[in-house]
């Protein structure tokens, strides 16, 4: 199963339209996690077209993204892969802990908030947070992440640049 993980599309101020970096990676997904910041829910009306969107509300989210399904935090499996999602995990300090003890049966969990990427495992807890594809902030790139799922292992998780 290929995963596309993405956050803080910041609609319509950053996200005009799904950038064409994006698309090309939306193209090859089965299922889309969106870590909130989406600000319109347009946007998972724009990414569902692609593939089956999971997302979360996002602290800039308003009602209509609340309405179309987006709880503050989700635990959902993937091909049997235990994933849990929420929009800010606090700072990095204890940030494994934190999460762990927020997801404890989840094998990864899919953050945002910072706009910042982060990739990294820790006590069996792989934590991403693909940054922002349109609103980078201070980071050099607009990233997202790409993981593959297979029988309940994650066989990859990467950040990826499309700016």
């Amino acid at each position: 199963m290929r995963v596309v993980a993405i956050s803080d599309t910041h609609a319509p101020r950053r996200w005009k339209a799904c950038p064409p970096a994006v698309a090309a990676h939306l193209r090859e997904a089965d299922v889309i996690l969106h870590a909130g910041d989406v600000c319109t829910a347009a946007v998972l009306e724009e990414l569902s077209a692609f593939a089956p969107v999971h997302v979360v509300l996002g602290n800039n989210d308003g009602p209509d993204v609340a309405a179309w399904g987006a709880p503050e935090r989700l635990e959902i499996e993937l091909d049997g892969l235990r994933v849990g999602m929420i929009h800010d995990s606090g700072p990095s300090a204890r940030r494994h802990a934190r999460l762990r003890r927020a997801f404890p049966d989840a094998d990864l969990v899919v953050f945002g908030h910072s706009h910042i990427p982060w990739n990294e495992s820790a006590d069996g807890l792989r934590a991403l947070n693909p940054g922002s594809p349109t609103d980078r902030r201070r980071q050099p790139h607009g990233t997202l992440g790409l993981l593959t799922i297979e029988a309940g292992r994650l066989l990859s998780a990467e950040i990826v640049n499309v700016t």
